[in-house]
């Protein structure tokens, strides 16, 4: 049993960091400023992301049934979602209103989605996988429509609670039928028992699993919520949705093609193919026609969807190490360029527009200067985390015989340039003259002590990624080979349906 506990202690340490949070904010007086337990939550965060690190001292194994493994694989992207998660809790500290009496409850929203997302790469048992889910997207769609005096506040958590639910549901049907199937809904088990199921309901399942994991990506044609609730959010909680839930959603979406379905190789890598040029090819077209900000951000999302699934063209281990360091990479800089706009346009975003940006290299050259860092690593510039996971994903897609998709993310990325360049340009040019006159400049910008640390945390990650990518280029690899095929042992309560 103390085995077990161990085996989710970061889970455990964020749980009750949550409930702390909860209890000091309803015994603190009502005027009183909620902001410092936003600290609370940033040191627990900071103490599960140790605690996962300290899980690699034991042996790769399962607890509590079967239903949790802990291994390389589960600890990079424990450690990764923490990291993401502390980003943006110090990002939200001096950002929130000062006047704001429901931080404590947004602070715990976050840790709490955080239990959800480490869960979601750990659970190897798919009823846990669903809990882990809800978890997770429970808070996020409430803290996607945080800002309640903004009408799109509270339409992008309606959006995002709606079709959330559907692909939910199309996700918990694929596990019944799996169970159908098989008898079983250990993720770890299926793959011994799909040769002896029926292959009709296997493809059902499969296909319906599918759905529900490249809903929580935004993949293409699943991507229609994206822009419209990173519009509507705030922008530290768009920081966070766009990466955290996504990289917990990819680590389940490997955990499955690889331990689960690998018999269907043949049918799900192709398929792979096609929603990475759809997701590449949408995203990056309709970026071009934008002149908000996050909408540009939020197609380019799911173009980098695309470039990541590209590593599932790969051959054997090279795809689920490329696959994981691409997370790492667009992590850093999206979690970055989220936390520029965030410092720029305000808590209420009046300053929403690429050109509303003009000028801002001269009025803060910090904050321009990182735009235009983050802005060079989406691109794919060289030196830059971008670069290293454009160039990873795309090797191991041709190394896999996906020549064709190669050259296609390669012209997709020169799309990508155009609309990365525009908001570029547009901080790189001197204000306009009248600029004071038309209300396009905002008042001084303060960078506070959090926000500084998040934005030094997310430059150096993206400027180590770049230049010496080497230790995580290790974990992912580490992280792959925990999934060398072995003899699979199909459980004693596995229940076989005839």
């Amino acid at each position: 049993m103390t085995l077990d506990i161990l085996r989710i202690l970061p889970e455990v340490v964020l749980t009750v960091t949550g409930v702390l949070i909860m209890m000091l904010d309803a015994a603190m007086a009502s005027a009183s400023s909620r902001r410092w337990l936003g600290w609370v939550g940033a040191f627990g965060v900071t103490g599960a992301l140790w605690v996962s690190l300290l899980q690699l001292t034991l042996p790769p194994g399962t607890a509590f049934s079967g239903t949790i493994q802990t291994d390389a694989f589960s600890v990079f992207f424990h450690v990764l979602i923490c990291g993401i998660v502390i980003v943006a809790l110090l990002l939200s500290l001096d950002t929130l209103p000062a006047n704001q009496h429901h931080r404590g409850e947004y602070f715990a929203l976050m840790v709490f989605g955080a239990v959800g997302m480490c869960l979601m790469t750990s659970a190897v048992e798919l009823l846990v996988v669903f809990i882990a889910l809800e978890i997770s997207s429970i808070s996020t769609y409430v803290l996607a429509g945080y800002r309640k005096n903004s009408g799109k506040g509270p339409e992008a958590a309606i959006k995002y609670f709606l079709l959330g639910s559907f692909a939910t549901g199309f996700l918990l049907y694929g596990v019944a039928l799996i169970f159908g199937a098989t008898g079983t809904t250990q993720i770890n088990a299926i793959a011994a028992l799909i040769p002896q199921a029926n292959s009709s309901l296997v493809l059902a399942a499969f296909a319906l699993l599918m759905v529900g994991v490249l809903f929580k990506v935004s993949a293409a044609p699943f991507h229609v919520w994206t822009p419209d609730v990173y519009e509507g959010a705030p922008s530290p909680v768009v920081a966070l949705m766009s990466t955290a839930p996504k990289a917990a959603a990819f680590a389940l979406l490997i955990r499955l093609l690889y331990t689960s379905f690998p018999a269907l190789a043949p049918m799900w890598q192709p398929l792979m193919w096609i929603v990475a040029v759809l997701s590449m090819t949408v995203g990056n077209l309709a970026a071009l026609r934008q002149d908000n900000v996050k909408r540009m951000l939020a197609y380019s999302s799911i173009a980098h969807a695309g470039y990541l699934l590209a590593a599932f063209a790969g051959l054997g281990l090279s795809g689920i190490a490329a696959a994981s360091f691409y997370t790492a990479a667009y992590a850093a800089m999206n979690v970055g360029i989220f936390a520029v706009v965030t410092v720029v346009s305000g808590y209420d975003e009046k300053l929403p527009l690429i050109g509303d940006f003009r000028g801002l290299i001269y009025r803060v050259p910090v904050l321009g200067g990182l735009l235009l860092f983050f802005l060079t690593s989406l691109i794919g510039i060289p030196f830059t985390a971008g670069f290293f996971g454009k160039f990873y994903s795309f090797s191991t897609a041709l190394q896999g015989g996906a020549v064709w998709l190669g050259l296609i993310g390669l012209l997709n990325s020169g799309l990508a340039a155009a609309y990365y360049l525009k908001l570029a340009v547009s901080v790189a040019q001197p204000p306009a003259p009248d600029a004071n006159k038309l209300g396009v400049v905002a008042a001084p910008i303060r960078i506070g002590a959090a926000v500084g640390a998040a934005l030094a945390f997310s430059a150096v990650a993206t400027l180590i990624l770049g230049i010496a990518p080497s230790r995580v280029l290790h974990g992912a690899q580490a992280g792959a080979d925990s999934f060398r095929r072995k003899p699979v042992e199909v459980p004693q309560n596995v229940r076989w349906i005839r």
